[in-house]
């Protein structure tokens, strides 16, 4: 098993976060009314201003769906899966519309998603967990906790259970993780090859670490434009 090559090791694949409980005013978060209940975070307001996404009383559980994101250091083509996640790839398709991932930089090696680009910023909202099952079990930990990410996963972060917003990371090389993070696509053979040219170039480092594992890639990574491809 190879290190961890997502976008940090430990709990770093977490974001900063509130409550998300109740406004400056006292009202209650608005929640949508279908299965995925997206839920807003007043005291996390987006980043980047945008609604609520759709929740009908049958979310789109079946299909695959190709998004191509255009970063300045390449082509990464995903592909998205409604079974495996059908919110997830809901409000990922809803933000992509949006344009919310658009001019957006990966803050980590490769953790994208914040227009903020600290790590802290969201959608304004949060949704339930979709969690992975049936993930083989990582050779490296003799407990059991952690299981196989795989290279070309692609997945959501979060700040805990139900905390799903924006954020998401590509894994590069198989991983060994708790299996707490929704996976809800996978990464393609040219979108693979620019993330491996960029985790190349290394970590920035920082004069309180100069030889970081974890941290903002050398080679800037931004998305441009992030869209279906039937868009």
């Amino acid at each position: 098993m190879a290190k961890v090559f997502v976008a940090v090791l430990g709990a770093g694949l977490m974001l900063a976060a509130g409550t998300g409980t109740a406004s400056a005013e006292g009202a209650p978060p608005k929640v949508t009314k279908g299965p995925c209940q997206y839920t807003q975070t007043p005291d996390e307001p987006a980043a980047r201003p945008v609604p609520l996404p759709p929740d009908p009383r049958r979310t789109p559980d079946r299909g695959k769906v190709p998004v191509q994101l255009k970063t300045n250091q390449g082509k990464i083509d995903l592909t998205l899966d409604r079974a495996k996640a059908p919110c997830t790839v809901q409000s990922f398709l809803h933000l992509a519309k949006h344009r919310f991932y658009d001019r957006t930089t990966c803050h980590r090696v490769l953790q994208c998603g914040d227009p903020s680009g600290t790590g802290e910023g969201g959608p304004g909202y949060k949704y339930k967990d979709e969690l992975p099952v049936g993930l083989p079990p990582a050779p490296t930990d003799p407990t059991g906790e952690r299981k196989v990410y795989s290279r070309g996963v692609l997945a959501m972060a979060n700040a805990g259970p139900a905390t799903n917003g924006s954020q998401f990371f590509v894994v590069y090389g198989d991983s060994a993780l708790r299996p707490n993070y929704t996976i809800f696509g996978t990464v393609g053979h040219e979108g693979l090859e620019t993330l491996d040219d960029v985790a190349a170039g290394g970590i920035q480092p920082t004069p309180e670490n100069p030889a970081p594992v974890d941290g903002a890639p050398v080679l800037k990574t931004e998305i441009l434009r992030a869209r279906p491809w039937f868009c």
